[in-house]
């Protein structure tokens, strides 16, 4: 074979690389409208109001015969639904490893959560289990899906544009978002003009989030490629897999220091980004309309925070500005405690503010955990990582929920957070991340 044969091979990788990672993009465009228009502004304030409906005279609702208060309800539903992300993410992950076959597991997951969010659309009146059972099933399918997705990011980029990538994806999604939004605030707010109900109209901006979803998810399966398994990884069976991949990651303390790390502050962003409308709503007495507008005020910040904290970890290192971060999550969470009642303009301040360091936050998380798998475990190892991102945030959320059943207070449920960031902090200071990446068998970068 010839030099110019090979430099032509080698040319053809590189623009077949350029094309799933565009594809690949499009899978953030595609799922987050869930979390910003879903999870994030309608559903929680959305379903406590159902659930309040269907309340009896002290308060509570009792699902399974359980007593829950119905301002908690929402919590507790986020909660069983990352427990059960948490059982299906290690053994889809182990799968998709084993097999090679990516991508129609990731299509399952994908058309599941659109189903299941488009479903929210018969949210109506007193169904609040409804309400509960379809966000258990969109939260975990969106969990499973995103594992699928991150773990592409190995095989699609090079070690030294990974931060470039990843930070590259997270804005698209946080454009997605900002976009629907736009459209969702129209909706909401002229709701009168186009003849619907309040409660219509939030019906519909729940159902296109899943009609978005499952619309652009279409590019990302499109272009994406699968990879084939080893003969020895194809052979080995699901559970004996799974099994293998906790043992083999226990011969890499340091990746799984990096993930307590990430459990810990993650779990506190994840908590923030779900209960943060129905701490404005119930809390601070702001309105619907107050509260979309904050939130794309956090999208569109987040896109120009993803990439500025993309360039300056090029400069500073992944980690050193992961760490800056979560100083500015502490400081603005912190803030968030004082914040006063049927004050529209701080709120506003507090979006700002979060929205500067979402976005970097995640993407460079992302990134920098990718040079710590070994090579060929991508899913096994990212199912961790997702059950770190999601699978294992169901302690903040139930934090949450249990101080405000106790206390009566979201400002008490609120400021608790703050202990995820700077717990986060010293347990990621502590990790040697240039030790860790030659430890699981992969060069390491100039700067990280």
């Amino acid at each position: 074979m010839g030099i110019g044969t090979v430099r032509e091979e080698t040319a053809g990788e590189a623009v077949a690389l350029r094309r799933e990672q565009r594809g690949w993009y499009f899978y953030d465009w595609a799922c987050s409208v869930y979390s910003t228009s879903v999870l994030t502004v309608f559903l929680g304030p959305y379903l406590t109001a159902v659930a309040e409906h269907a309340a009896d005279a002290e308060g509570y609702v009792h699902p399974l015969g359980i007593p829950v208060r119905a301002g908690s309800f929402f919590a507790y539903s986020v909660s069983l639904s990352v427990i059960l992300a948490v059982v299906l993410m290690p053994l889809v992950g182990s799968a998709a490893d084993r097999s090679g076959r990516k991508k129609p597991l990731l299509a399952a997951a994908a058309y599941t959560g659109a189903a299941a969010t488009t479903g929210m659309f018969f949210l109506d009146g007193n169904r609040y289990l409804l309400g509960g059972a379809l966000l258990i099933v969109a939260n975990a399918a969106q969990a499973v899906g995103m594992m699928l997705y991150n773990s592409y990011l190995p095989q699609i980029a090079a070690p030294e544009e990974r931060d470039r990538v990843s930070s590259r994806g997270w804005a698209f999604g946080y454009g997605a978002g900002s976009l629907m939004l736009v459209v969702n605030l129209a909706l909401y707010m002229g709701h009168d003009s186009f003849g619907l109900s309040e409660t219509a109209a939030i019906r519909l901006c729940l159902a296109s989030a899943g009609l978005w979803w499952g619309a652009f998810a279409l590019i990302p399966l499109a272009r994406l490629r699968d990879r084939r398994a080893s003969a020895e990884r194809a052979a080995v069976p699901g559970f004996r897999q799974l099994a293998a991949t906790v043992r083999d990651m226990r011969r890499h303390p340091l990746t799984l220091a990096f993930l307590l790390a990430y459990l810990v502050y993650n779990d506190g962003i994840q908590t923030v980004i779900s209960q943060a409308s129905v701490y404005g709503s119930q809390e601070l007495g702001l309105g619907q309309s107050t509260l979309i507008g904050a939130v794309l005020l956090v999208q569109v910040l987040a896109v120009a925070g993803a990439l500025t904290m993309g360039r300056l970890a090029r400069v500073y290192g992944a980690k050193r500005t992961i760490l800056g971060s979560l100083v500015a999550w502490t400081v603005t969470l912190a803030a968030g405690y004082f914040l006063p009642a049927h004050a529209p303009v701080w709120f506003f301040v507090l979006a700002a503010g979060i929205g500067t360091v979402l976005g970097g936050s995640q993407a460079l998380s992302r990134s920098l955990f990718s040079h710590l798998v070994p090579p060929g475990k991508e899913a096994e190892y990212f199912s961790a990582y997702e059950m770190s991102d999601r699978g294992m945030s169901w302690l903040g959320p139930l934090l949450f929920g249990i101080t405000y059943q106790v206390s009566g207070s979201y400002r008490s449920a609120i400021v608790s957070l703050v202990a995820f960031f700077v717990i986060g902090f010293v347990l990621l200071a502590r990790v040697p991340v240039r030790r860790a990446i030659g430890a699981a068998g992969n060069p390491v970068p100039e700067r990280i």
